[in-house]
């Protein structure tokens, strides 16, 4: 009788068992060998840790993928001590702040395979010990916690077992690590701007002065203006609320106050909304008349404002990342200390630049912060 073939194996397919029996016996110790490295170093090529040569990294990654290597996250975790696995513990239930912060740490926690466990405690102090107890129970590696404002909130306990760095918000224990945007720096930075431009009647409108991003924003606004010298009356700062109704209020009371004001700086980008749609109501053009840059560079609202909304991006993802990156180093033993802030960014669009030249202003030399 005819001998019966067994089936060629197609691109794609299932591979024959023998492969996938050979497959499930390569060991790490198997990619060492064929790296050529000890098994220590292979596990940190592996793993993205220890301070390794890129070539050596490359090679057992390399051998890695010709041996059919697929390592098992629970044996890591049984060697190393480890259950890769991380808490985002956050206040903020819109995730207008969170869901960007989420973002960066997800980016700099994926490369070493660590799951994010995201816990939404919205502002409820009963809520965020369940999950605080839960999380401890999953014996995750390290808490990062997140929140929608910049000011101190109280310490989730430095008796956790764990590392806990905090990002867009800080704790009241001055020694714990948190990564924050600079909200000084934002405000220098709209003010620059503007200066820059040519505009002299600057004003200010902003959140409520309880708020530690509003007061900060408007202290770097007044610095930089202070520094351009004197022009006229001093610059005016009028605290509200985080809306678009306060915006249109907040116009009002400016041109009531400084008929000829030829730029706006806005705490927020929904104040900025708000302001723009006043100001065009009231017939001025913008920017020509009156430039307006906002905060937070909010993509609804800055692209769907008319004319665009110039606005500084305090990189919300970026702050996410570098906690995550701060949160790894502590949980390989080395826990940085204090407050960390991360330059922002200005993003200009039409609301603030003229459609002709203005008068530069005179150069002058920038004070040190004295802080």
């Amino acid at each position: 009788m005819p001998r019966t073939q067994a089936p060629a194996n197609r691109a794609g397919g299932r591979p024959p068992a023998g492969v996938e029996a050979a497959r499930a016996t390569v060991t790490i110790r198997d990619v060492a060998i064929r790296a050529g490295v000890s098994l220590g170093t292979a596990s940190k090529a592996l793993n993205g840790q220890g301070k390794l040569r890129d070539e050596t990294r490359h090679r057992v990654i390399a051998a890695a993928r010709e041996l059919g290597f697929a390592p098992n996250v629970l044996a890591r975790g049984l060697v190393s001590g480890r259950t890769y696995t991380v808490g985002l513990v956050t206040t903020d239930s819109f995730g207008r702040f969170s869901i960007p912060v989420m973002l960066g740490v997800e980016d700099a926690l994926g490369s070493g395979k660590i799951s994010v466990f995201m816990c939404d405690t919205r502002d409820d102090v009963i809520r965020e010990r369940h999950y605080l107890d839960m999380l401890m129970a999953r014996q995750v590696d390290g808490i990062i916690v997140s929140g929608r404002r910049v000011d101190s909130r109280p310490s989730i306990g430095t008796n956790l077992r764990v590392p806990v760095v905090y990002a867009m918000t800080q704790s009241d224990d001055p020694d714990e690590p948190a990564v924050l945007p600079d909200d000084y720096a934002g405000g220098r930075l709209a003010a620059d701007h503007l200066l820059t431009t040519g505009r002299r009647r600057i004003v200010h409108l902003t959140g409520p002065e309880r708020f530690l991003a509003a007061r900060e924003r408007a202290r770097g606004f007044l610095a930089r203006v202070s520094e351009a010298g004197p022009d006229g009356d001093a610059p005016i700062v009028l605290y509200g609320e985080w809306t678009e109704q306060w915006g249109r209020q907040a116009a009002d009371l400016m041109l009531r106050q400084v008929p000829d004001v030829d730029a706006v700086f806005c705490g927020s980008d929904q104040i900025a909304r708000g302001v723009v749609e006043r100001l065009r109501l009231t017939g001025h053009r913008i920017p020509d008349d009156v430039a307006v840059v906002g905060f937070d560079n909010w993509e609804p609202l800055v692209t769907g404002c008319d004319p665009p909304l110039s606005s500084i991006d305090s990189d919300l993802e970026r702050v996410g990342n570098v906690a995550a990156r701060l949160l790894l180093s502590a949980i390989d033993g080395e826990p940085a200390r204090g407050v960390h802030v991360l330059p922002p960014r200005l993003i200009i669009r039409a609301s603030s630049v003229p459609t002709a030249p203005r008068t530069m202003p005179v150069p002058r030399r920038r004070a040190h912060r004295d802080d």
